[in-house]
Formats: C-alpha cells, structure tokens, sequence
C-alpha cells in the first residue's frame, strides 16, 4: 500500500495502528503468561490489580482497533431507523449542546428501564440542590425525553471507545457521575478515575449469567478492578450485595436504599390522560386482562389464553403490550390474516364490539394502560433465556400480578412482594396453569379483589422513602465529596 493509501483513508490507518497494538500486547501477554500468573497467584489483591491492569490494557487496545467498525455499525443502525437521525455525533462522544457553567454531575443509563429509574433521583437531586448542573445520557429518547424536569440535560451515551470517552469528558467535564444498574463500561470508568471524577452505581445489579462471566480468571482482575474505583454502589437487594462482595467491591463503598424500580414515576400530559380515558369508556363492563412485555414466542402462550376465556366469556377483551413496537405490528397482520378483528393502538382504532383483542404497538404507556385492567401477565418470563421484566407497575395501579418463573434479577422484586403478602404476585409454570387463574379471577370477583389489594399493599410498603433514602446515601458518600473539589 501506497503514500497515497495512507493519505486518504485515515480511517484504515486507525484500523491498521490498533491492530498492530493488540497483536504487539497479545504476543507480549502469551509470551509471559504462565509466569505471570504463577507470579499473581503469590501476590494476593497486588497481583490481581496488576492483572487488572493488564486486561483492561488490551481491552482498550481492542476497543480502539474496533472504533471505526462501531462508527460504520452506528451509521447502518442510523439507515435502519435504529438512531435518531441528526445526533449520531453524540455517540461518538461529540456534543451537540453547550455546557453550562458550574458542577455538573452526570447520570449514565442506556436502556428505558434505566433511565426511568434515574429520574426519580435526578428530581430529588433538582429539589436539594437546584444550583447544579444535570445531564442524562441514554441510548433512547422515547419517554426518557419528556419526563425530565426542566433544565436537564439529555445525550446520547457515548461508545466506549477510548476517543469517544476523552472528547465526551473533556467537554462535559463532570463533578461526578451515577452509573445505572450494570453498566460497567471500562474506559469509562478508569478514564474518569484518572481524572478524579467521583463514580456511583446505583440500583447496581448483575445477573447470574454475568456473575459466573465475571468470576472467570481472565474478567475477574478487571471486574474487581473496576469496582475498586467507585465510591459508592447501591445494590437493588442484600443478595446483589452480596454479589458485588464476592466481585471483591470494597465493603464500606456498598450501601442500600431498596429498588429504584418501585419509586419510577411517569407524568402522563392531559392528552394522554384524555387517550387512556377514553380507552375505559369503550371497555364499558367487558372483561379485561393484559398480557404485558412480551417477547416473541410468548404471543402463542397468551393468545391461546385469550381463545379458552372467550369460550367463557365471548365479550373478553384481551389487551397484548409486546416488549416491542413491530412485535405489536406483526401480531396483529398475523390475526388479521386469519380473520380476526383486531385493534391496533397506534391506529387509533376503537375497541368496538365484536373486537376482542387490543394491541399495543406504542412506547411508554404502559404505566397508564395498566389502570385500565383488574389482572396483568407479565412477560418476558415464560420461557427459558428471558429474564422478567418490572412487576411493581402493574402492583402499584393495584392489578392482580402473574408472571412466569424465568424472571432472571426480578426474582428478589417478586420475593419481597410476596414476604409482605403471599397474594401479591402469582407465579405460573405456563400456559394451563395461567388459564386456571384467570378462570378462578373471573368466576370470583373475592378473589381477584384480594390480589388486587394484596399487590397495591405490598408496593407502596416497598416504594416508601426509597428516594430520599438514595438521594442521603448518594450525596453524604459522592455528592460532598465532589462538590468540594470545586471542579
């Protein structure tokens, strides 16, 4: 290859000089590494930071030679439809607001579900310190957006590429950062604890499938590593405590304040208000229940539900809210095509008589739509491989709450609601024995009433002073601290 070359595809260039760091620190590392690690065997926590270092050294190396094909993958993500369409630039760490003047602390979620759950604590942080600067990075906007108190800054996260990371901290440039959940990006991490930023995990989880990943040899230097550098983690259960122990997280930096999840809030505008209004009125006194979160597979499990209650009550309604937007699309084409009527949310169609399933096909709704149902089943946990999905939702507009068994991290949610009170969430193994509880909850309305209480109960004794709770720990443990530095 040519000067030419060279000249006029920095893009190679960056690809080629990466490579030739990973293969240089990989022939280094396989050369060395029976003695090394006889050498860390021998030295206790030294060695395992020095091992640390070692991975997270060819980690970086590996995250710089694949930047230019994330670039290319974001813009294939940004054809599809996938990233909005005029900030692509933000995920590269690249700003596309100013930064104000003054601290600023940065809270950094990438799924919905994180970013509703950082929202409760960035409205307390709002009412306690009203000086500060906030930003909120997610990898989506839907929802996110709206629910924001005014003056919050929002971007989309960052890839955690070594020149991404730099140029979003060096303009940005925060006091501390709130990490949600199990988002333990390295350079993130480490490039902030160079720069001294402040770092805390909040409502910190990891799975079970992680925590064996994690607990290798070749992750866990790095894992123990990057724990080492926060200054607080507040694990959403005892067990989640645990577990960050056993990753070797500092035991004083661990504290809890219960489950963000419970104390998510969605403000809901007067024209949604007004939507789900008029969704009651044309359900009437029509039986209803929602399959809700569902994944694909699981509309088979529900849908057969819906053909054995129909049988019983022929003006049932059946509510269907897929994980997914096209999820709900292909449902109902698939419905329709064996003629049956169905109502599509995002048509605006009407549940008229004769209408007897609703599907859902919109995002961030489904706090409101849950109002509108006695009883919900909730997804994403009927067959092996999913991992459950937030039942204190439904609990908290006082449905009675089904779910599956393959609930992954939302096993200790279920386990809490149902030590309150053993009414308040009802686990079935699958199709037959959801059919049987649905027919129990609709032939006695005792029943249902007492799982309906049962699951309201529970969440708001489980919801209480979790915010003010996490905004004490939050800011006696990073806020102050940071604060101070007068960054």
């Amino acid at each position: 290859m040519g000067r030419e070359f060279w000249a006029v595809e920095p893009f190679y260039r960056k690809y080629m000089m990466g490579l030739f760091i990973v293969v240089s620190v990989s022939k280094i590392v396989a050369a060395g590494a029976e003695a090394k690690l006889k050498s860390f065997c021998g030295r206790g926590m030294g060695g395992v930071a020095r091992k640390g270092m070692l991975v997270y050294e060819i980690y970086r190396a590996l995250s710089y030679v694949v930047s230019p094909l994330l670039q290319l993958h974001l813009r294939w993500r940004k054809i599809r439809g996938l990233e909005h369409p005029t900030r692509l630039p933000e995920r590269l760490g690249r700003p596309s607001l100013t930064r104000p003047p003054g601290p600023l602390l940065w809270f950094h979620a990438v799924s919905l579900g994180e970013g509703m759950a950082a929202i409760p604590v960035i409205k307390e942080c709002v009412k306690w310190r009203p000086d500060l600067n906030i930003l909120l990075t997610t990898a989506t906007i839907e929802v996110i957006i709206n629910q924001l108190p005014t003056g919050v800054l929002h971007q989309f996260s960052p890839i955690d590429t070594p020149a991404a990371m730099d140029a979003f901290l060096d303009y940005w440039n925060p006091n501390a950062i709130m990490l949600l959940e199990c988002e333990l990006w390295p350079n993130l991490i480490m490039v902030s604890s160079r720069k001294g930023i402040q770092l805390a995990l909040l409502n910190a989880r990891v799975s079970m499938k992680s925590f064996k990943l994690w607990s290798a040899p070749v992750l866990f230097p790095l894992i123990s590593l990057l724990l080492s550098k926060f200054s607080l983690i507040i694990p959403l259960s005892s067990m989640q405590g645990i577990h960050f122990q056993l990753l070797q997280a500092p035991p004083f930096i661990i504290n809890f304040a219960g489950d963000l999840k419970y104390a998510v809030e969605y403000d809901a505008s007067k024209e949604e208000l007004r939507s789900i209004d008029d969704l009651k009125v044309q359900l009437g006194h029509r039986k209803v229940w929602m399959a809700s979160s569902i994944h694909r597979g699981e509309e088979e499990v529900m849908l057969g539900v819906h053909k054995v209650l129909k049988q019983v009550y022929p003006d049932l309604v059946t509510i269907i809210v897929p994980r997914y937007p096209q999820h709900g699309k292909d449902i109902a084409q698939k419905l329709q095509k064996e003629g049956q009527l169905v109502a599509l949310r995002s048509q605006h169609q009407k549940i008229v008589p004769g209408r007897n399933i609703y599907v859902v096909d919109t995002l961030g709704e489904l706090r409101h739509l849950y109002r509108l149902t006695p009883v919900a089943v909730i997804g994403g946990s009927f067959f092996p491989g999913l991992a459950g999905h937030n039942i204190s939702e439904a609990a908290a507009a006082g449905c009675a709450v089904l779910t599956g068994y393959h609930v992954g991290h939302f096993s200790h949610m279920i386990r809490e609601m149902q030590r309150l009170n053993p009414l308040s969430v009802l686990q079935v193994t699958g199709k037959l024995e959801l059919e049987e509880a649905m027919l129990k909850f609709f032939s006695d309305a005792k029943v249902l009433e007492a799982r309906q209480t049962a699951s309201k109960q529970a969440f708001h004794a489980l919801s209480n002073g979790i915010i003010a709770n996490a905004w004490n720990v939050l800011y006696f443990h990073v806020l102050k601290q940071a604060l101070l530095k007068g960054r």
